[in-house]
């Protein structure tokens, strides 16, 4: 197969995937479907990341997973659909983020996966982070050895970069930024699949994780007060959390949403995500009043955005698979008070819904693309009255 890489210097043709919206059996809402199983040549879409650029054009993020389902070690590469008409049509999907025969090794053994899109609102550029594994087929990068100490990509998974200038239609070349944000001794560091966001004084915020020296999970941020020139991680806002979400409180405060494995043994009242709060860009955290609680979860990433409503509220929107124990019953709900309480809770999909990820289409209407029972990868949008907004 071609090396990707000499795609990137030009643009694609845009075409619909789906030209018409498709209806979910009860034909309540109408969904737009970004891949079905097999579609482009691609065995399965997974792991969505979503945000909107300075332009209005929505640009949607995944693992093309070419062979498999299978997570990394595989031949997967980092995937891109943009639309211009509010998400009702997108353009054909293509990689922006692929290794090749990278050591002389094929493309399974140089795969790229769970993409984090950031956009910098006061430059415009567009940053698509993401881990990159070389050789250690066999492996999966949470496990073992499949990632290790050290910052060579012999050893241990990459912290991966390309960027955009031209409103997503052109990507530049993968940047390695392991050897700046990672501390030799942990196991792994990576983007936390999703989105990252740009703070109101302008620093740019991406969600991270990985494991520390003893091989452990950590949830964290990594940040930028500078566009970008330099990042600093933080300290780890918890333990034994993975995936996270991070978002501006009204009070300036930030918070950070993990996926927690503790809840794979915890299906009682305590089940729910991790929730960390920090005034201080990660070097202190406090644990959330809605911490482990709040909102149940089945072991699986969760997206959550802020939007500032015509009335000067802030609200809080948040997506995931609304179950203990499984991946179904994707929903979304809202939050007044910066996350202490959630209410009206919106059912996208009872059967369905593992990762999604959320963005705001337009100051009244909310859109999230998910992983779905009707297809690998979807996109809704919900309008806020629905929320009583």
């Amino acid at each position: 197969m071609m090396n990707r890489l000499a795609l990137y210097a030009f643009v694609f043709v845009g075409i619909a995937i789906c030209p018409q919206p498709c209806f979910s059996a009860d034909n309540e809402r109408p969904y737009v479907v970004i891949h079905r199983q097999g579609d482009f040549g691609c065995h399965t879409f997974r792991i969505p990341g979503i945000a909107k650029t300075n332009d209005g054009t929505l640009l949607a993020v995944y693992d093309m997973r070419y062979t498999s389902r299978r997570d990394l070690q595989a031949h997967i590469d980092i995937g891109l659909s943009r639309s211009t008409d509010s998400g009702q049509t997108w353009e054909r999907p293509r990689p922006i983020m692929d290794m090749g025969e990278y050591g002389g090794l094929p493309q399974d053994q140089n795969g790229c996966s769970d993409p984090n899109i950031l956009i910098d609102t006061a430059t415009g550029e567009i940053l698509v982070t993401a881990l990159w594994t070389h050789a250690k087929p066999g492996t999966h990068q949470w496990r073992a050895d499949g990632s290790e100490p050290g910052l060579d990509p012999a050893e241990s998974s990459q912290f991966m970069v390309v960027r955009s200038h031209d409103d997503g239609k052109t990507w530049t070349k993968p940047e390695n930024w392991t050897a700046q944000l990672k501390d030799p001794t942990w196991f792994l560091f990576a983007p936390a699949p999703g989105n990252g966001i740009t703070l109101s004084n302008g620093t740019l915020v991406i969600p991270t994780q990985g494991r520390d020296a003893s091989g452990t999970p950590f949830s964290n941020l990594t940040w930028s007060d500078n566009h970008g020139k330099t990042w600093t991680v933080s300290s780890p806002a918890r333990s034994n959390t993975t995936e996270s979400a991070v978002v501006e409180l009204s009070n300036g405060s930030l918070m950070l949403n993990s996926r927690d494995n503790r809840n794979r043994q915890d299906k009682s009242k305590t089940n729910g995500r991790a929730v960390s709060v920090t005034s201080d860009l990660g070097d202190h955290w406090t644990i959330h009043e809605s911490d482990h609680g709040a909102l149940p979860e089945p072991v699986c990433m969760a997206s959550l955005i802020s939007h500032q409503l015509d009335d000067g509220r802030s609200v809080l929107f948040f997506s995931n698979p609304h179950h203990t124990s499984k991946r179904k019953k994707m929903t979304v709900q809202m939050s007044l008070d910066d996350g202490t309480t959630w209410a009206k809770q919106i059912l996208l999909d009872e059967e369905g819904g593992a990762y999604s990820s959320l963005v705001m289409v337009d100051d009244s209407t909310l859109g999230i693309l998910y992983e779905s029972s009707r297809a690998d990868l979807i996109f809704q949008t919900i309008d806020l009255k629905e929320f009583g907004l």
